[in-house]
């Protein structure tokens, strides 16, 4: 469990936007919408006792597409 905490934990600050500034804000938003929902995904699916590995997964996907979407919008407002 300290583990999968640590891995989240060093993720999450990874994923604050490092390496970043040379990105769209449709690109920054789907690879942040991506690792947050890795991180959520693999969280919920240890906690539920299910593959962290799928949670992941899945997680990714998902985050990358609603950062995707979102990142789009934002580019698209100013």
């Amino acid at each position: 469990m300290k583990k999968i905490f640590a891995t989240l934990a060093l993720a999450a600050i990874l994923a604050t936007g490092a390496g970043c500034t040379n990105m769209s804000r449709t690109q920054q938003g789907v690879a942040s919408g991506a690792a947050l929902g890795a991180l959520g995904g693999a969280g919920i699916a240890a906690i539920s006792g299910g593959a962290a590995g799928w949670g992941a997964l899945a997680g990714a996907g998902a985050g990358a597409l609603a950062g995707g979407i979102i990142g789009h919008e934002e580019s698209n407002r100013w």
